[in-house]
């Protein structure tokens, strides 16, 4: 197996399997069905799964254990506080979810199941009809929820269908590492902002990804460790297959994702 296969393989398995996809959809079926009889006719505007999952770039939880579905619930009225709305929706998936994992992780509520974990994010609309959710520090923040998926399908067909897949990788790697960069959406907006000229295939992508990753003094040392480590082995893979040593130079891109 070459580099190049072993990255295509590792892109096209961090995908959800469809019992994962059949899983998530009964759950958020279930979710929607519970959200309609316990509020109030009226009291919810609309409620929608957005981010990550919507776009194709989720990973698995086998691969990354923070892997979460990010599900918005539009409040119609919007004169209380964010903390005001967090609570409701802890009342409410602490009554229909009593056994399960449940908590406030600002400025969303946390619902754990068995296969996936929902960010639940409560949101109203101003008069204006920007969506606003909480900032985590107890005021409002504008979002447009789902305006990113847009720039990602056009990147992704702008560069033959290989900037989803390179986005995953980058956070399959980021998971192995002990997630050095901790928003996942972030990471994407980041690659999408990213110059692909004359990259080939799967292996040119993603070794283009970690090739601009770059240490900073910000960082804390263990962070600017793994990204010096990344490169580093990026680097060492290229010298092996310049000097046509195929077997070595799959075993050191492996060790990229400690395996």
């Amino acid at each position: 197996m070459s580099v190049l296969s072993f990255l295509a393989d590792a892109a096209s398995s961090a995908v959800l399997s469809a019992t994962e996809q059949s899983s998530i959809s009964t759950s958020i079926s279930t979710l929607q069905t519970r959200i309609g009889q316990h509020f109030a006719s009226g009291v919810i505007k609309q409620h929608f799964r957005f981010g990550s999952s919507t776009r194709g770039t989720i990973l698995p939880r086998s691969m990354d254990e923070r892997s979460d579905i990010d599900y918005m619930i539009v409040f119609s009225e919007n004169s209380a506080t964010p903390q005001t709305y967090l609570n409701r929706l802890k009342a409410f998936v602490e009554k229909y979810y009593s056994s399960s994992n449940i908590r406030q992780s600002s400025p969303t509520i946390v619902l754990e199941l068995n296969h996936i974990k929902f960010d639940l994010v409560p949101a109203t609309m101003t008069w204006l009809g920007e969506l606003q959710i909480p900032d985590g520090s107890g005021s409002w923040m504008t979002t447009n929820p789902n305006d990113f998926n847009a720039t990602l399908e056009a990147k992704n067909k702008e560069n033959k269908s290989l900037i989803k897949p390179s986005i995953r990788l980058f956070k399959y790697w980021n998971a192995t590492a002990g997630f050095p960069f901790r928003s996942s959406f972030e990471m994407e907006k980041w690659v999408c902002g990213l110059g692909f000229w004359l990259q080939a295939n799967q292996k040119d992508y993603f070794f283009t990804v970690i090739d601009n990753l770059n240490t900073s003094f910000s960082y804390p040392k263990w962070v600017n460790d793994e990204i010096t480590r990344a490169k580093t082995i990026v680097t060492n893979v290229r010298q092996y297959e310049k000097d046509e040593m195929p077997v070595t130079a799959e075993n050191e891109i492996q060790k990229l994702f400690w395996l």
